[in-house]
């Protein structure tokens, strides 16, 4: 497919597998589910808060680095390794996104790599 361009941002940590920070195709762009590790670091934030909002942070920097903002995110999904985290998740995420709001998914999983307490990805609209 000529019309698939890997995205990969400075400003996100590394994958941590054989996967792409993102894929763009002709307006839209997918993002791979991204952690709460610290670029700078290479640790995760200790609390889920504090998790919520790296993870986002990771996602933002993707979403730039394709040329998009968050307010180009049509879709989210959060992955949580505890759903009772859920409502300190929702209030951080409300604080990334405005109105219209992403369609978003969140689901309880048994376990997110490196131990993470959060994963989001996100589906993005541009205009290419």
């Amino acid at each position: 497919m000529d019309s698939k361009k890997q995205i990969t941002s400075e400003k996100a940590p590394a994958a941590v597998g054989p996967y792409s920070h993102a894929i763009a195709v002709p307006g839209l762009v997918f993002i791979s589910g991204q952690l709460p590790i610290d670029r700078e670091t290479g640790t995760f934030p200790d609390g889920v808060e504090e998790q919520a909002h790296q993870s986002l942070k990771n996602l933002r920097a993707v979403a730039e680095a394709a040329g998009a903002t968050l307010g180009d995110v049509v879709k989210t999904t959060v992955f949580l390794a505890d759903m009772n985290d859920f409502k300190v998740v929702n209030a951080v995420y409300a604080t990334y996104f405005s109105q219209p709001f992403p369609a978003r998914s969140a689901v309880e999983v048994a376990r997110l790599p490196l131990g993470a307490k959060v994963e989001i990805e996100a589906i993005v609209c541009r205009r290419d």
